[in-house]
């Protein structure tokens, strides 16, 4: 696999990535009543624990981004400059 193609590579999976996390942004966003609703009577979470792992999975997840598909990226990048 060459480097043209890994870059490439990463550079799709940060874009579906982070569009992954905008989405989900916006839909906890718009409509945490009824994403509560869903969540709650599946795992019986109160309002608070359902906010916090809310927001700890949103966290987790953009970092997880940043550590495994940004910093390749950009090292590849700066790699071909």
């Amino acid at each position: 696999m060459d480097i043209v193609l890994l870059s490439s590579f990463l550079k799709w999976c940060c874009i579906i990535n982070f569009s992954c996390l905008l989405l989900s942004t916006f839909a906890f966003l718009l409509m945490p009543d009824f994403i509560f609703k869903v969540h709650g009577k599946l795992f019986k979470l109160t309002r608070e624990s359902f906010n916090t792992q809310i927001y700890q999975f949103l966290a987790m997840y953009k970092i997880l981004i940043l550590v495994f598909n940004l910093t390749p990226f950009l090292a590849l990048w700066i790699i071909q400059v």
